[in-house]
């Protein structure tokens, strides 16, 4: 596997409040642009696929999302505010609307996105799921249930609170416990420094990136997924128990155009243990 890829270039676009959104390229720099929505406190240090974007003339762009790595703090973040940045840099960056992969918690903001008109097609790789909807928290467990209670309380004191994590935290919570389908992936020195690097970077931007992401992602999205119009694939893992409490069945049928799939024996590493089919789909020869 090869996963400790250097960019082959970095830059940002400026948004018309004049912040900047900031995203590094992989892969073929005249290729086919793809977008790359990365996970919790994890922005443009994190790519996958290693030389296949290359192989497959893909420039992949992955992007620090507000208030992670080098993009400007936004005091009034929402997943709304996020997909019309994620908008605006899609034009300015690539082109104009582009396939857009995205991974855990990067996916109800790549969501967003689609609705605000970033994505040609969607690719959700081990989606973090809305766990707030009414059908999946019973199925969640009570800890979970009751930091969902906590959230929804106070979520300026929720984030101070998700503020008190470190690199390090981050870094064992994600990596310390997993199925053993995940362990090529995740005990892999060259992944273990590519996702150190992305925190340590995520973590740095302070309160706005990853405290305020994490609210977002736990309070209700208000996203109107059934007006979603371009095509949504869906790929997990079945021994992926952190990301969805029912492997993603109830956010497919909230997607007119969501297909599922669902890899018997892959588990929360499936995108970079399995990037093959990720990359078909977002170039639609699979998906």
């Amino acid at each position: 596997m090869h996963h400790d890829t250097a960019p082959a270039a970095t830059g940002s676009v400026t948004l018309p409040d004049g912040r900047t959104l900031a995203y590094a390229e992989y892969g073929d720099p005249d290729g086919t642009p793809v977008l790359f929505l990365p996970g919790a406190a994890s922005g443009r240090r994190m790519s996958f696929g290693g030389p296949l974007p290359h192989r497959r003339g893909i420039r992949l762009i992955s992007i620090d999302r507000p208030g992670l790595g080098a993009s400007t703090p936004d005091p009034a973040k929402t997943l709304r505010s996020v997909g019309a940045d994620l908008a605006h840099l899609a034009r300015t960056a690539a082109g104009g609307p582009a396939p857009l992969v995205a991974n855990s918690q990067g996916a109800p903001f790549a969501l967003a996105a689609a609705l605000a008109g970033a994505a040609t097609r969607l690719v959700l790789a081990s989606p973090a799921d809305e766990a707030a909807h009414p059908a999946l928290r019973p199925l969640l467990p009570d800890h979970f249930q009751n930091l969902l209670a906590n959230v929804a309380a106070d979520p300026e004191q929720a984030a101070r609170a998700f503020a008190d994590y470190t690199a390090d935290g981050l870094f064992d919570m994600v990596l310390g416990s997993h199925p053993p389908c995940d362990a090529p992936v995740y005990t892999d020195p060259a992944f273990r420094r590519m996702f150190r690097a992305a925190l340590d970077e995520g973590i740095a931007g302070g309160p706005s990136g990853y405290p305020a992401d994490t609210v977002l992602a736990m309070s209700p999205w208000n996203l109107d997924l059934d007006r979603i119009t371009v095509p949504v694939s869906i790929h997990y893992g079945a021994h992926d128990h952190a990301h969805s409490p029912d492997r993603c069945r109830t956010l497919a049928s909230r997607i007119p155009t969501a297909r599922l799939h669902t890899h018997p024996d892959a588990g929360g590493s499936l995108l970079w243990a399995r990037p093959e089919p990720i990359l078909d789909a977002a170039l639609h020869t699979g998906d």
